[in-house]
């Protein structure tokens, strides 16, 4: 058997190829194909079939991508409802690749849809591995809260008990492949490592320790992360079936003119730089969301998928930029600046800047804190008398905010802070300085913070 993991950062997502005989089947594929395509023709396989565990709602997938450019099979689960082509699997239905025999089991919880997928490794009953999508995770369970606006979260954290125990029921040599690992918002404390087994997540894992029903759907429950805006969008492109890519252009290059006239017509300018090259020069009212980090998630939390959008882009890396965006499904992109901020600023069009300081230097007395990291990071330990408003919500509560006060905006490492600063600077707060090295950098210094270490 031939088993390939593939692990797209910016999404902590996960996919698959497995492979036998001539023939191979890809699970949870991401929208940029060519790694699996790439893959099965270095090995001599034909990719037959393309199954997804769910609706995914944290990324769009290649499914439909893949099976125009091969000819595959989709499989899914039938409560997903798709409304593309493809096969309806139930509980027990199995599709092999050579030898290899691949089983769904029903492990609904995360969505009502969701697939395992039990992996046996020629004819014997035991399961080499199983892909348990966004059921159950390294060291967590999946969240139960993204669809409570379409279904009940009691009703679904009831069935994750029940695909917990499922799972459980597993010899404890079976190897767990996850849909995603450390930083998805799909959970919310999955561990750093790429898979585990059975054997190892009935010891270690803090969400199975919980054996009594009610207790276990009170647990994964409490202190969940944000729901960004595109999780909904996603996952009803997933149902209908996402367009098709292959042949797809890039979005225009425009002129400074060109683009500030996209902007003024509605589109949100993404400025995607590091913050090191963004904070002392770029377009007045830019949202800085830097490439190099979870950009698209960031792009998908703050900005509508309805909004279109504007794009500047260190050079060469325009199609990356414009990619990581389809994978969430965010394809209204107007055009890309020309030139970049240089050609910005030689056609006289207006510049801003905000000041970048390091967490040690910005901490100081005059200046209130503004921390914007996560509920649960906020907890752990903060600056004595900080503001705390997490990035995910800052843009609905600015007008908590007191304009004439001047901010020095942390968050763990210094990302988070960046998009913070940017967008108070683009509603209009002048006295902005946003820093490097975060908070942690900061209690790493031994400089005094509250709450637990």
């Amino acid at each position: 058997m031939h088993f390939k993991q593939f692990y797209v950062g910016c999404l902590a997502h996960a996919s698959y190829l497995i492979g036998d005989g001539g023939e191979a089947v890809v699970v949870d594929p991401s929208r940029d194909i060519d790694m699996y395509l790439d893959e099965a023709k270095a090995h001599g396989l034909e990719i037959t079939w393309v199954l997804e565990t769910h609706l995914h709602a944290d990324f769009v997938s290649g499914h439909r991508d893949l099976a125009a450019r091969t000819g595959a099979k989709i499989g899914i689960g039938r409560k997903a409802e798709a409304k593309y082509e493809h096969r309806a699997f139930d509980d027990g239905d199995e599709i092999r690749a050579g030898g290899v025999r691949i089983r769904a089991m029903a492990t609904p919880g995360h969505t009502p849809e969701s697939l395992s997928y039990l992996i046996f490794d020629g004819d014997g009953d035991t399961p080499w591995g199983v892909l348990t999508g966004d059921t159950l995770f390294v060291g967590d369970v999946g969240r139960v809260d993204i669809l409570s606006s379409r279904l009940s979260v009691r009703d679904l954290a009831g069935m994750m008990y029940d695909s917990v125990q499922k799972l459980m029921a597993l010899p404890d040599s079976v190897r767990v492949y996850p849909a995603h690992g450390a930083g998805s918002l799909c959970g919310r404390g999955i561990r750093s490592e790429s898979w585990s087994t059975i054997g190892q997540e009935r010891l270690m894992n803090p969400a199975l320790q919980q054996q009594d029903r009610e207790a276990f759907i009170a647990d994964i429950t409490r202190d969940v992360p944000e729901t960004p805006v595109y999780f909904l969008h996603s996952r009803d492109m997933n149902q209908a079936g996402p367009s098709l890519r292959a042949g797809d252009d890039m979005p225009p290059l425009l002129v400074p003119a060109e683009f500030a006239a996209a902007v003024r017509g509605g589109a949100v300018m993404v400025d995607t730089r590091p913050v090191e090259q963004f904070a002392p020069l770029h377009p007045e009212g830019a949202l800085n969301v830097g490439l190099d980090g979870q950009y698209a998630s960031w792009v998908g939390t703050l900005v509508r998928p309805d909004q279109p959008l504007a794009l500047i882009c260190e050079r060469g890396r325009e199609e990356e930029a414009v990619m990581r965006l389809a994978r969430v499904g965010y394809e209204r992109v107007a055009g890309i600046l020309d030139g970049g901020v240089a050609a910005w600023q030689a056609a006289g069009l207006p510049t801003a800047s905000i000041a970048l300081e390091p967490t040690t230097a910005a901490i100081r007395p005059g200046r209130t804190v503004l921390d914007v990291r996560r509920d649960g990071e906020w907890k752990s330990f903060h600056v004595k008398d900080a503001l705390h408003a997490p990035l995910s919500s800052l843009h609905e509560r600015l007008d908590e905010l007191d304009r004439d006060a001047e901010y020095a905006i942390v968050c763990a490492g210094g990302y988070r802070s960046a998009i913070a600063a940017s967008l108070l600077a683009r509603a209009g707060f002048k006295r902005v300085v946003t820093t490097s090295g975060g908070i942690d950098e900061y209690r790493r210094a031994g400089r005094p913070v509250v709450g637990s270490a």
